[in-house]
């Protein structure tokens, strides 16, 4: 059996000291609010006797509007019980309020498939990947926008760090793609903005740790064999590309076509992947080392440079193809380079993002001012440079603490 009553929410009080004043729905120990549409003082509600005191104005016209409320809550509810002996109390509310709310992952399902023209294809396959998550962990896609609440979310939280053991960034994001498809819905009229929940919840940022290798390390990476006529001599030699061509990522270096060098002048020119930004910039001579080792007799520009794609064209002509591709070589550096760094002995898992990692402490390290870095690196804050600067001066501080008495 379902109750009903009224319940003034003083912890929502405004600037004035108004509180909202709510019809509260118990069903099978699960509790629903909903809004009357209407603001007292705390002084001016008596929550015993669940009516306004005569402080305010109109009291008496009041309470009977109240009572008329909480009247057809109560019937709405008997009537629906009546019918259903398994009714929620969501459901309840919804009879209550007259209409459905909104189901979340109706919603979210559908705007993702009307905005994914605009979206590039990992990030389309990372949102569904990630509402797919959430629904995984309901076991149905029974749940309303007013169904996630705060506590439901915390919940969804604790699933996310002790069932799956994620990190608190890796909780936090999942959290985060919920919550754009929930902004999405408010800004459509579809949602009040008073349930969004997110801003509530608050997990600690985890500080990042950034390995890089060190000039010594870098040189025992040169050192290693690998077999030459392998993919593992390909991509130990985009590792050192990158390490000297500014930090590119793997995505860039995989797409790297002889049309983006200039080998007079050593320099690259091209799309950055992740930003779209075109990034132009002067390589050193180990890159230049590796590019002749690569350069044919007779280059084509539309030809890439590290023999790892097809150049007929299907590449930089389909974006589903091209993801597939950039994904199986992905997967091929990483176990490649996971093996060198076993035969180096390495304290930590190696990998092509180590790289940019490399390039920028071993700059700094150099003397290279870090707006110079950053223009490399092509960060748009300087800030996110600063990490590899704090990382250089706790190097600077291990040395002292060893060496100096």
């Amino acid at each position: 059996m379902a109750s009903v009553k009224l319940i003034l929410r003083t912890q929502q009080a405004d600037k004035k000291g108004e509180c909202p004043l709510y019809v509260r729905v118990i069903k099978d120990r699960k509790t629903k609010f909903i809004a009357t549409g209407y603001k007292f003082r705390e002084n001016q509600w008596d929550a015993e006797e669940q009516r306004v005191r005569k402080n305010f104005p109109n009291s008496a016209r009041m309470n009977a509007i109240l009572i008329k409320k909480v009247a057809d809550a109560a019937g709405e509810v008997a009537d629906l019980e009546r019918k259903s002996k398994t009714v929620s109390a969501r459901r309840l509310k919804e009879a209550i309020n007259g209409k459905r709310s909104e189901n979340f992952f109706t919603y979210a399902f559908a705007r993702l498939e009307k905005i994914k023209p605009s979206l590039s294809i990992k990030t389309h396959r990372t949102y569904k990947s990630q509402l797919e998550k959430f629904e995984t962990y309901i076991g149905s896609r029974d749940v309303n926008f007013d169904d996630m609440t705060v506590t439901f979310l915390n919940d969804y939280v604790s699933y996310c760090q002790n069932k799956l053991k994620n990190t608190n960034t890796t909780a936090k994001y999942s959290l985060l793609i919920l919550a754009i498809f929930f902004k999405e819905a408010i800004r459509e009229d579809i949602v009040d903005s008073n349930l969004y929940p997110f801003d509530k919840i608050k997990l600690k940022k985890e500080a990042g740790k950034r390995m890089f290798l060190s000039k010594t390390q870098l040189e025992e990476f040169k050192k290693i064999e690998v077999n030459p006529d392998s993919k593992a001599q390909v991509f130990k030699d985009m590792f050192l590309f990158s390490v000297s061509a500014g930090g590119l990522r793997l995505s860039d270096v995989i797409e790297i076509r002889w049309e983006h060098i200039d080998l007079e002048n050593h320099r690259l020119s091209k799309k950055i992947r992740k930003t779209g930004r075109v990034h132009s910039f002067k390589f050193g001579q180990s890159a230049i080392d590796i590019l002749n080792k690569y350069k044919p007799k007779k280059i084509n520009p539309a030809h890439f440079v590290f023999p790892l794609l097809e150049n007929d064209g299907l590449y930089l002509s389909n974006d589903l193809f091209a993801d597939s591709e950039l994904a199986r070589c992905s997967s091929l550096c990483s176990l490649h380079l996971r093996a060198i760094g076993k035969k180096m002995k390495l304290p930590f898992s190696l990998s092509f993002h180590l790289a940019r990692h490399t390039f920028a402490t071993n700059a700094l390290n150099n003397g290279m001012r870090i707006e110079h870095v950053s223009k490399l690196l092509d960060h748009t804050n300087i800030g996110t440079t600063q990490i590899y600067a704090k990382i250089v001066s706790q190097e600077l501080d291990d040395a002292v603490d060893k060496y100096v008495f």
